[in-house]
């Protein structure tokens, strides 16, 4: 028997899936853990416990569950949230917290910098993308302003599947699509580090070898092997970003194909067939040599639940939380009852790249309730959502087919609530454990047990989500309030 395990590090979350060759899940674990918030804007993990720490729980888990021969394990994957910011050590250890995506947005005042000493327009036709909280350089340059001690000692910056990667084989790798996440310091043109917008953010060999997510990182070393369960010898593929993986395990995979994650954020990705250079939307490398994508991401999504259920839903245990709080939501008509909610609690992300931007509960009366509210945060996602594909299709992106995955796509009003906010079908496949999935399919690509588009026969579309015509004239007023409300205030959250 062949098997592939993919792991993937989210970020309240991580997963693993082992995989058999028919794509059947033979076993799956998680492990939760925290994001730290130690300062507004600030957004971190423990590198060598929920990364590394998650990584080793859970292999040796579903090894155990599953009671395999860790040999008959044909490859491995990681992935991982990201882009992050990680300065190690010599020797490989972690100097400081990962400091995380985009949600992160303390490096505001280095990303003006840099953008006014560069360029917008330079940075956006040699990268590809705006320099904006979601840039890895910026946060490099605020390390070495803020905790210059740590900056001094630091031998490599690293992401969080390069991290993992090295503690399994001993090699630094990133792969082209993380990389270019890592403005400015990447140009997809020459598909390579580059000094040429680097005024003295780091050295260049301080950053990862840059490999093809299917490309061979190394093997898993004999102390690797005791510390995860897994064979000495066992294959690691260079891995990716976690949005990717997940958009790969739901099958998107050909030009016009998108995926719309539902999970701490909605991350989007759209396989394109060039490069689109638009400033307000981010642009890689896709995962395969010669091929293309075009992402987008709010900053703030199932962080926005978890959020709402902590701190309302106090009498309720996590669990019961989810449930009882979408049951209440539904419960709301669509319109929340002239609530409209700005999701912006952590700045935002894609279409405005605004780390100012602030969260807002606009039009309560004494006759509101807590369903009320609740629903007008998920309608606020749904509405930042549709934003976002207003986007897409105003640069001439107009998705063909939209697959949907994640946690969020079990909440039925807010899955719906997408549906008829934007007028678009979602199709939601049989499988949605999402990255872990399509890391386990990305390692049996690697090794050449399966073709592309095999990732469809795994995982069949289960249902659909269509839009209603007469919800989205319901919600066509309160998506204009909800731009208005924006447009109004943001000069005021720079007070």
């Amino acid at each position: 028997m062949k098997y592939y395990l993919g792991i993937d590090i989210g970020t309240f979350e991580s997963k693993a899936a082992l995989v058999d060759a028919d794509g059947n899940i033979v076993a799956s674990a998680a492990h939760p853990h925290k994001m730290q918030v130690p300062h507004p804007g600030f957004a971190e993990h423990d590198a060598e416990n929920d990364w590394w720490g998650d990584f080793k729980r859970l292999s040796r888990k579903v090894i155990a569950d599953s009671k395999i021969d860790p040999k008959q394990i044909r490859a491995v994957a990681a992935s991982a949230i990201g882009p992050c910011m990680l300065p190690v050590d010599g020797d490989g250890n972690p100097l400081m917290n990962g400091v995380l995506y985009g949600v992160d947005t303390r490096a505001a005042k280095e990303v003006d910098q840099l953008t006014k000493d560069i360029g917008a327009e330079t940075i956006l036709t040699a990268t590809g993308n705006a320099l904006t909280s979601q840039s890895v350089g910026p946060k490099i340059l605020w390390l070495k302003a803020n905790r210059p001690d740590l900056y001094a000692r630091t031998a490599k910056f690293v992401n969080s599947t390069t991290f993992i990667n090295h503690r399994l084989t001993g090699n630094w790798v990133i792969d082209h699509y993380s990389a270019a996440n890592w403005g400015p310091l990447y140009l997809p043109a020459e598909e390579s580090w580059s000094d040429k917008f680097n005024p003295g953010i780091c050295r260049r060999d301080q950053l990862a070898d840059i490999m093809w997510t299917t490309d061979i990182a190394g093997v898993v070393t004999e102390a690797a092997a005791e510390e995860t369960g897994l064979a000495e010898g066992t294959p690691v593929i260079a891995g990716t970003i976690d949005a990717a993986s997940e958009a790969v395990s739901v099958g998107v995979i050909e030009p016009g194909e998108m995926m719309v994650m539902y999970g701490s954020t909605i991350f989007i990705i759209l396989v394109a067939k060039t490069r689109v250079n638009d400033s307000r939307l981010w642009y890689a490398p896709w995962l395969f040599k010669g091929e293309h994508a075009s992402m987008s991401g709010l900053a703030t999504s199932g962080t926005l639940t978890h959020w709402f259920g902590e701190n309302f839903g106090k009498e309720l245990n996590a669990k019961e939380a989810v449930i009882a709080l979408a049951k209440e939501a539904a419960a709301s008509p669509p319109g929340a009852n002239g609530i409209v909610l700005l999701p912006y609690f952590s700045g935002e992300r894609t279409p405005i790249h605004d780390p100012h931007a602030k969260g807002m509960i606009f039009g309560l009366d004494l006759t509101h309730t807590r369903a009320d509210v609740y629903r007008a945060l998920l309608e606020s996602i749904a509405f930042g959502t549709r934003h976002i594909m207003e986007t897409y299709a105003a640069t001439g992106q107009k998705p063909a087919r939209i697959e949907s995955v994640g946690g969020g796509t079990k909440n039925a009003v807010w899955l719906q609530a997408t549906s008829d906010v934007t007028g678009l079908t979602q199709h939601i496949r049989e499988k949605t454990m999402g990255a872990s999935y399509g890391d386990a399919f990305l390692a049996a690509l690697a090794v050449g047990d399966v073709q592309r588009d095999t990732i469809k026969l795994w995982n069949p579309e289960q249902r659909r989500s269509l839009p209603d015509a007469e919800t989205y004239q319901v919600y066509a007023k309160n998506y204009q309030l909800f731009r208005s409300l924006y447009d109004r205030t943001k000069d005021l959250t720079r007070a």
